[in-house]
C-alpha cells in the first residue's frame, strides 16, 4: 500500500515520541509531524494535509472531542482516538466515534503494553487511510419523539436475490453485527426504531473489552426504545436491544415462544483473527433457536465475520439485509456475504431502520 503520512496528537511529549518511534517501524507508516493539544492539531493538519491521524481524547486547550468536531467541519480527515480505558474515557469515545472519528485504539495501563497498542494502532491506521470522508462523521439523528413514517425504501444496487427459503411472515429477533465504522453507523438505525418495536434486537459490535457497556448506554440516550448491555439469563422481548458484552459469546437459550441470552467466554485465548463475541457465532444461535422468525443485519466492518451466520439465518428462511458499500465506512463484513448469497437486500445505511421497521408496519 502507499505510504500512510500520520500526525501524532497527545499532550504527553514521553507518548508522542513512543508512538512516533512504534509507528516508524512499520514501512508503510511515515510520522510527518506531531502536535500537544487540539489547538495546534488543527493548525498542523491544515499544514501537513496527513492521511490519518491518531489523537489523544484527553488534551489541554481543546479536547479531542472538540477538535474532532472542528477538523471534520474545517479540515476532515481520517482520525483515530486514543482513549482512556476507564468509564469516563469509553463515555467520551462513544462521544467521539459519533462525532466523526473512524475507530479508537484503549491506551495502555502500563508501560509494557504499548507495543501492543501501537500494533493495534498501526492496523487501524492503515484502515482508516483507505476510509472515504464522505462516509464518516455523518450527523447523529435525533431522539425520535414517537413511531416514524415508514416509508417504502428506494431500491439499492445490485438487484436483490431471491429468498432460498419461504419467510414464515413472523420477526421475533433482529441481529445486528458491525466493526469498523459500527458505533457510528448503529445511531443511524437504534434511534430510528420505535419503542413498541414487535421484535427484540441483539448488537453484536467489535469492540475493546470494557467499551460495549458504554456504548449501550450512548445509544439509550438517544433511542425511544430501550437499550441495555446484555447480562446473563437477559430475556429476549419486544421493545428492548441488548448489546453484546466484549470479551464474551452469546448465545440464545429457548424459552417458550422466545428465549434468554447466555454469555460465556470458557476462559480461552482467541484464536487469531477471531472476535468475542463473533457475529458469525451469535447469528449462528439465532437461526437454531428463532428459524425463520430472525433477522439478520450485517453492517461496515473489516473480515468475513456474519457472512457465514447470515447465511444461516437465510437458510433457516429468515431474513437478511447487507449495508450497500456507498454507505459503509470499510465494505468488508457486508461484501463477504454478498459474495457468499447471504444477503436478501442490499440496502444504503439510512434506508436500513426503515427497512426493519417495513417488516412489521
Amino acid at each position: 500500500m502507499p505510504l500512510v503520512k500520520v500526525l501524532v496528537v497527545d499532550d504527553s511529549s514521553l507518548m508522542r515520541r513512543l508512538i512516533s518511534r512504534l509507528l516508524e517501524e512499520d514501512k508503510d507508516i511515515k510520522v510527518i509531524g506531531t502536535a500537544a493539544d487540539g489547538l495546534e492539531a488543527i493548525q498542523q493538519i491544515k499544514a501537513l494535509r496527513p492521511d490519518v491521524v491518531s489523537m489523544d481524547v484527553e488534551m489541554p486547550k481543546l479536547d479531542g472531542i472538540a477538535t474532532l468536531r472542528r477538523v471534520m467541519l474545517e479540515c476532515p480527515v481520517p482520525v483515530v482516538m486514543l482513549s482512556a480505558h476507564t468509564h469516563e474515557g469509553a463515555r467520551a469515545t462513544m462521544e467521539a466515534l459519533s462525532a466523526g472519528a473512524v475507530d479508537f485504539v484503549p491506551k495502555p495501563g502500563k508501560s509494557a503494553e504499548l507495543p501492543t497498542m501501537v500494533a493495534d494502532l498501526k492496523t487501524k491506521i492503515k484502515v482508516a487511510a483507505r476510509v472515504s470522508l464522505r462516509r464518516i462523521g455523518r450527523p447523529t439523528p435525533a431522539r425520535p419523539a414517537a413511531r416514524p413514517v415508514i416509508k417504502p425504501a428506494e431500491p439499492a444496487p445490485p438487484l436483490v436475490s431471491a429468498r432460498k427459503q419461504p419467510y414464515c411472515g413472523k420477526i421475533d429477533l433482529v441481529v445486528i453485527g458491525c466493526s469498523t465504522g459500527g458505533p457510528a453507523a448503529l445511531q443511524q438505525i437504534i434511534p430510528y426504531l420505535p419503542a413498541n418495536l414487535p421484535a427484540g434486537v441483539v448488537v453484536v459490535q467489535h469492540i475493546p473489552v470494557g467499551f460495549s457497556k458504554s456504548m449501550a448506554e450512548h445509544l439509550d440516550k438517544k433511542s425511544a426504545i430501550n437499550v441495555r448491555h446484555a447480562e446473563e439469563g437477559d430475556e429476549i422481548k419486544p421493545g428492548r436491544v441488548l448489546v453484546c458484552p466484549a470479551g464474551y459469546d452469546l448465545n440464545f437459550k429457548p424459552r417458550g415462544n422466545g428465549a434468554t441470552v447466555t454469555l460465556s467466554n470458557f476462559g480461552q485465548p482467541l484464536a487469531p483473527g477471531g472476535f468475542r463475541p463473533s457475529v458469525d457465532w451469535v447469528m449462528k444461535s439465532a437461526a437454531e433457536v428463532y428459524g425463520c422468525r430472525a433477522m439478520g443485519v450485517l453492517l461496515t466492518g473489516m473480515g468475513k465475520d456474519g457472512a457465514q451466520g447470515m447465511l444461516a439465518i437465510r437458510q433457516q428462511g429468515g431474513l437478511t439485509i447487507a449495508e450497500h458499500e456507498s454507505t459503509c465506512v470499510v465494505y468488508g463484513m457486508p461484501k463477504a456475504a454478498v459474495d457468499l448469497g447471504a444477503a436478501q437486500k442490499i440496502v444504503p445505511l439510512p434506508q436500513i431502520a426503515q427497512e426493519i421497521q417495513a417488516v412489521f408496519y
